[in-house]
């Protein structure tokens, strides 16, 4: 059963994407020269987002609820939060904050999991440098388009 509550946690926070899409607005944004593919973003979003159900559920099944299940949970809410606010609410601003609390939020999870189950924290790495890049290019799209 906790497999499947994961998962449909997982998905839920995947569907962000669908609903608050990139659109004409982002389009018509400048981007830096380094701005990865539109294609990349939902291959790289769907490995990662297996890591993130598989890297929960190790946790869930290893140490139950407590802080890193806690942790778990709160980079989902802020990872789903930042689509709504960068293409929903076209607020680059607080989407950059989001972005680097989902970072660090991430990187405290890898933190603690370690001392758990490192397969969990290692799952969690990849993420954490694709967040990273995002909040860079987040970042980078915001000072190149003043509002």
């Amino acid at each position: 059963m906790s497999a499947i509550i994961i998962a449909v946690l997982v998905l839920a926070t995947a569907s962000s994407g669908a609903f608050f899409k990139p659109g004409a607005w982002y389009q018509q944004l400048r981007r830096p020269s380094w701005t990865p593919p539109n294609w990349a973003f939902p291959v790289v979003w769907s490995i990662l987002y297996i890591a993130i159900g598989i890297s929960g559920w190790l946790v869930w099944q290893t140490a139950g609820a407590g802080i890193i299940m806690a942790l778990w949970l709160l980079q989902l809410i802020l990872n789903g939060a930042w689509s709504w606010l960068f293409f929903g609410r076209h607020r680059m601003d607080l989407a950059f904050i989001d972005v680097c609390l989902l970072l660090l939020t991430i990187l405290a999870y890898i933190a603690f999991a370690s001392m758990v189950l490192p397969l969990a924290a290692l799952l969690f790495v990849p993420y954490a440098v694709w967040v990273a890049t995002a909040a860079a290019l987040n970042h980078a799209v915001w000072r190149l388009n003043p509002d």
